[in-house]
């Protein structure tokens, strides 16, 4: 009988717990587990793919990153790379008998099963984003260099004059001295060649200037032609940089001489310069108008033999973002926001022109969200990740038909069905103007109408930005809603993916359309969905969006509704302090028509520091103290206002993280921090 009944038990205890695990709920703390699948590199034969996966260690507070192998049909998984240190960037050489690597800072080759390790770079100031020349003898990478120097000894003396040194002053005579997390006075990032045997790397970008620009790089931006005789590179060529966004396209012979610049005649960005493989072109992104980041990046084709350059997405109204040449060099596939989803598109590298047609870009694939794209060498097959509000990244495959679409991988798949996350509901409403306006509503795993809902609204950053259907590690919607709220995420005016007229309407306007086409919104959820609580609404948001959390503390008016409750983080707030301490001045200059000196009429009226007197609303205030995008001033002044106001509020200052909080134990604590604010005054 004893037997029998401790049987029961014993069968009782494992059915719930197979019960809760299968309806585990999406915390911060499962974030953690789950393994971050990236960098996709196929094979030339087209066969096996190399990627890497992260995982997190909270307790040691990083994540540990190793290189697999899959066969294109998702079986053979296997782990190629080991140990204490991470390893990443893979990289197949042309004849698919090695794979070029990062490990410890340096540039590493390994046979394609993990074995015959070599270590190819050994370069003081390290070394990242390989790139095989395609006759397999050199590897291009970048490295921070201190551009008066001529020798990897030079370099190694002055970074060791700069750690011992007691005195660590910084001094510059030029501005864009910082960026993001770093200070930038002193080094410069190079493009280096080095031998795929190894040997002495040599820079083939000297002097004082980075190749590529830090502010239009978007992780390589340079490559080999086809002869593996040049290289082309990107340089911004203005005396002030933190000015301009005219990251030029240059060409350089590889065994030296004068760089060429083939796009002299542009003041925008350019990025993402590739040739194709018969050698007749230069492909690269570009924008064309002068200090504006957010303008529609197109896809430009330059003429090597002629000089002729043209637009091959012409008529074509969205941002192009990540692109990949077919090795026929027929056809160029990209992606591109585009209402919440990032599908993959086609365009021809020589299109008739004379057709009389609005675009030569044709669909592909339209699900999710996609990018890290690869092209087989038959030119049959295209390989990606996939991910999606539901899904962290996967490696994927498509024929570039758009039909035959397949997982490679299924990494985290039996993980993410334990959460049982609700599918994202689209809904659209109207905006200032009558704008349409699109945006997503998250509801918890475990939703009942019958059960009434605090409302969360999260507002995205940039402010040309934009909610997409994506996973996220930071800000995750899913979590959010999972602590027991419904989520509204709106894209308003300045959000990609809805054409660039949108985009642009955001400019010298940020507290105006935006405001409307969020406030509409969440009356528009409040009519729609009686379950929601109006008297528990809290808002939050980062960068821009966190500007707007500040805008609304001073005009938290609506006779709609009332926010109960607000978080801000790294919130632009005081505008005219702001423009004089962000280290992109481009930005500001464009967004505010001038500096503040120049045009005080849009800093007085679209600042929110200049509404501080109606600061009511209870609100955290959090910041990485390293944010040189967003100075942590700004965060401690919005502070002050509110203590001064005497309105409940918290500061949170992380002295070790930047823009955004990445480290496991910060992101984790910020995470708490926030919901504790929330759980505080909405009571979900």
């Amino acid at each position: 009988m004893k037997r029998i009944f401790f049987s029961f038990f014993l069968l009782t205890f494992t059915i719930a717990g197979v019960y809760a695990q299968q309806n585990s709920a999406l915390t911060v703390s499962e974030l953690f587990k789950i393994r971050r699948v990236g960098d996709p590199q196929l094979a030339p034969d087209g066969r096996i793919v190399a990627f890497a996966i992260g995982d997190v260690n909270r307790d040691a507070n990083r994540t540990l990153t190793h290189i697999y192998t899959v066969s294109i049909d998702g079986t053979n998984l296997k782990q190629i790379t080991k140990g204490e240190k991470s390893s990443s960037s893979p990289r197949w050489s042309p004849d698919g008998k090695k794979i070029a690597f990062i490990n410890s800072g340096q540039i590493w080759t390994m046979d394609a099963d993990g074995d015959d390790t070599k270590q190819i770079t050994k370069i003081s100031s390290g070394a990242g984003n390989p790139v095989w020349s395609p006759d397999g003898k050199y590897l291009a990478f970048n490295s921070d260099v201190y551009p008066e120097c001529a020798s990897d000894d030079c370099n190694a003396q002055k970074e060791a004059y700069a750690e011992t040194s007691k005195v660590k002053a910084i001094v510059t005579e030029r501005l864009l001295y910082r960026h993001w997390t770093e200070w930038r006075d002193k080094k410069r990032t190079h493009v280096f060649v080095v031998s795929s045997g190894g040997g002495v790397a040599r820079d083939v970008t000297p002097g004082d200037f980075d190749a590529p620009p830090y502010g239009a790089s978007t992780g390589t931006d340079y490559a080999f032609s086809p002869d593996s005789k040049e290289i082309v590179f990107l340089k911004n060529p203005d005396k002030v940089e933190a000015v301009s966004t005219n990251s030029d396209v240059f060409i350089v012979p590889l065994d030296g001489g004068t760089p060429r610049n083939i796009t002299v005649t542009n003041k925008g960005y350019e990025a993402s310069p590739m040739y194709t493989s018969d050698g007749k072109y230069i492909l690269y992104r570009s924008q064309m108008t002068e200090g504006f980041e957010s303008d529609r990046w197109r896809i430009m084709r330059f003429n090597r033999q002629t000089g002729e350059t043209v637009e091959l997405t012409s008529g074509y109204d969205f941002q192009v973002d990540e692109m990949v040449v077919s090795p026929d060099s027929k056809t160029v596939y990209f992606t591109a926001g585009q209402r919440g989803n990032a599908p993959i598109f086609s365009v021809p590298v020589e299109p008739n022109f004379k057709l009389k047609i609005a675009t030569h870009v044709k669909s592909i694939y339209n699900e999710n969200t996609s990018s890290n794209l690869n092209v087989s060498n038959d030119g049959k097959t295209l390989v990606f990740l996939s991910n999606s509000m539901l899904s962290p990244p996967e490696i994927m495959r498509v024929d570039t038909s758009g039909s035959g679409a397949m997982a490679i991988t299924k990494t985290n798949e039996s993980l993410m069905r334990t959460y049982n996350l609700r599918k994202p509901e689209e809904m659209d409403w109207k905006g200032a103007m009558n704008a349409n306006i699109h945006g997503y509503l998250i509801k918890p795993a475990n939703f009942s109408e019958k059960n009434m809902y605090p409302l969360l609204v999260l507002i995205h950053g940039g402010p040309q930005g934009a909610w997409n259907n994506n996973w996220s590690y930071r800000w995750n919607p899913q979590v959010f809603a999972n602590a027991g709220y419904v989520v509204f995420i709106p894209n308003p005016r300045g959000s990609t993916g809805y054409g660039q007229k949108f985009v642009n309407e955001i400019s010298a306007d940020w507290g105006g359309k935006a405001y409307t086409d969020i406030m509409n919104g969440v009356a528009e959820v409040l009519k729609k969905n009686s379950y929601i609580d109006k008297n528990r609404i809290g808002a939050a948001g980062a960068s821009y969006g966190g500007y707007m959390v500040d805008w609304i503390l001073g005009h938290n008016n609506d006779p709609r509704f009332k926010f109960k409750a607000l978080v801000s983080h790294a919130g632009v707030y005081n505008l005219e302090s702001m423009a004089a301490t962000t280290e992109e001045l481009w930005f500001v200059k464009y967004e505010f028509k001038g500096m503040p000196w120049e045009n005080p009429v849009n800093y007085n009226k679209w600042s929110p520091h200049k509404f501080a007197a109606n600061f009511k609303t209870p609100t955290l205030v959090t910041q990485g103290e390293i944010d040189y995008r967003v100075p942590v001033d700004q965060s401690l002044q919005l502070y002050t206002a509110l203590q001064l106001n005497n309105t409940d509020s918290k500061l949170v200052v992380f002295p070790d993280e930047g823009h955004w909080i990445l480290k496991p134990q910060n992101s984790e604590f910020w995470y708490g921090q926030v919901l504790g604010w929330f759980e505080k005054y909405l009571n979900p």
